[in-house]
């Protein structure tokens, strides 16, 4: 077994061989420079977005700044949306669904260090995985080897350290499940504002007004 194949089945490495160091360097040129894009530079950001990412990533949109290890090494479904500060220690895999919404500086780590003193200096690695539809507020930090189900809800400022099920809201440090997503989420969208088709309607008139998207 090498060192790499060490890293992706959780044993004991370090990381200064077999051509990682080299290739974390080449990873911090390509996240620079698209930490560097702008509005303007659109087309540039989404190429380097796509040699950045693992090849099998979906059409997801991230906002620099946006931080992380390899990057070969996430994968972020179709429609998935990464806001700024966020940071993917990426050792091991980050999976990500589709039309997952991370919030401002949130944190998926995957690697942790042995809990000895002395041993300190070695690392390993345990996967993340994130279901589809997943909503991460701001802050939130991921611990290695935590699967997210789909549906679910951390609040802003969790720190998930165990598995959350699919189709729940949970927050906390450590993160606990608060409750299950239910029928009153289907009518409310914010404490006592309910959904109004006739609202929603508006909106989308406004969003297709060639002369409101012109403004």
């Amino acid at each position: 077994m090498n060192m790499r194949e060490r890293i992706m089945n959780g044993y004991l490495f370090t990381d200064m061989c077999e051509g990682m160091p080299r290739e974390r360097d080449d990873a911090k040129r390509r996240m620079i420079a698209f930490n560097a894009t702008t509005p303007d530079t659109l087309e540039e950001r989404k190429r380097l977005q796509k040699e950045m990412l693992h090849p099998d990533s979906g059409s997801a949109w991230i906002e620099p700044p946006f931080y992380f290890c390899y990057g070969r090494h996430i994968i972020l479904g179709e429609g998935t949306y990464v806001n700024f500060n966020c940071n993917f220690v990426d050792d091991g895999m980050i999976t990500v669904g589709k039309n997952v919404l991370f919030g401002p500086a949130v944190t998926i780590a995957t690697v942790g260090h042995p809990i000895r003193p002395d041993m300190r200096g070695y690392m390993y690695c345990d996967h993340v995985t994130i279901g589809d539809n997943v909503w991460l507020g701001e802050n939130v930090t991921v611990c290695p080897g935590v699967t997210i189900g789909e549906n679910s809800v951390i609040g802003a400022g969790s720190v998930v350290t165990k598995d959350i099920p699919a189709n729940v809201i949970a927050v906390g440090n450590p993160c606990r499940v608060l409750r299950e997503i239910g029928e009153r989420d289907q009518e409310y969208y914010y404490r006592d504002r309910k959904i109004d088709p006739e609202d929603l309607a508006e909106e989308m008139a406004l969003r297709e007004d060639p002369d409101v998207r012109k403004a």
